[in-house]
């Protein structure tokens, strides 16, 4: 499943994604919001990351108006790796090399156009462990040092 979730600066483009990926007949649990009255984006990206970090949910993909503090918000959560995506580049390297397993965008950023071409990418790519697995697992022991949890999960 892949749980999703945005703010009002970013929900026209989240519904657009939503749309996106139930086209490709993926699982997509839409959390909100609905329209485009202000809301905290902490609010949204917290549910998202946690389910994501409890293995609820196998990826995320979360959008605000620049994508910046939802990033921040879901990378505080343990075994998630939230990647913040500009371009098709970022977006295949977020999976290749680094196993991102929730998306970051930008609706004041980012056309419906350029995002589902990411997300496709996303979706599509495949991580390339070796490596970069080396690299994930220092992060993974970082985060077990600092929050006690087990990361590596």
């Amino acid at each position: 499943m892949i749980v999703i979730g945005s703010d009002h600066g970013g929900r026209a483009l989240k519904d657009a994604i939503v749309a996106y990926l139930r086209e490709r007949e993926c699982d997509v649990n839409d959390i909100g919001t609905r329209d485009d009255n202000s809301v905290d984006y902490p609010d949204f990206g917290i549910r998202v990351a946690e389910l994501v970090s409890s293995g609820k949910a196998e990826k995320g993909i979360l959008v605000c108006g620049t994508g910046i503090g939802m990033s921040i918000v879901a990378n505080k959560f343990p075994r998630v790796r939230a990647a913040l995506v500009t371009d098709e580049f970022t977006a295949r390297m977020a999976k290749e090399h680094n196993n991102a397993n929730i998306l970051v965008m930008g609706g004041r950023v980012l056309s419906p156009d350029q995002a589902t071409v990411m997300v496709g990418i996303w979706l599509d790519a495949a991580f390339e462990a070796g490596r970069h697995q080396r690299r994930l697992d220092k992060i993974a022991e970082l985060e077990d040092r600092l929050c006690g949890t087990d990361a590596k999960r």
